[in-house]
């Protein structure tokens, strides 16, 4: 039984640690020192994606990526124009709905977006 006395006595003792004279000034000092290294690691970070970047668009540039999509989308700019003249006569059914097609497509837009908020919601849970 003494042992378990003195055990529940020890942990008593040691349970809360006694607070030293200056605690708060090495608390800021700490705080100080955490917060500049996250402001150092953003800036290094902002820094290493504007360089990205600037190195992505100039590979874009210098590849000509812009003549290389326009002549590879003209074989199904053709197709998708093809297919839009069959859909188009059925497409007028949208705009004759009383509220008319820009809200139909906000609706859509915002159907599309509240999707969105649900999948970011459901990845957070997990």
């Amino acid at each position: 039984m003494a042992e378990v006395d003195f055990e529940r006595a020890l942990e008593r003792m040691f349970m809360d640690a006694p607070p030293l004279a200056d605690s708060e000034a090495f608390a800021a000092r700490i705080g100080r020192r955490l917060d500049r290294g996250w402001m150092i690691r953003r800036l290094m970070i902002g820094g290493a994606g504007l360089v990205g970047g600037v190195i992505g668009v100039s590979q874009l540039v210098l590849s000509r990526f812009v003549d290389r999509l326009e002549t590879a989308s003209e074989g199904s700019a053709r197709v998708i124009s093809a297919s839009w003249s069959q859909v188009a006569p059925k497409a007028g059914l949208l705009a004759s709905t009383p509220v008319g097609s820009p809200i139909v497509w906000a609706a859509i837009g915002l159907a599309l977006l509240a999707l969105g908020f649900v999948v970011s919601r459901l990845i957070d849970e997990f």
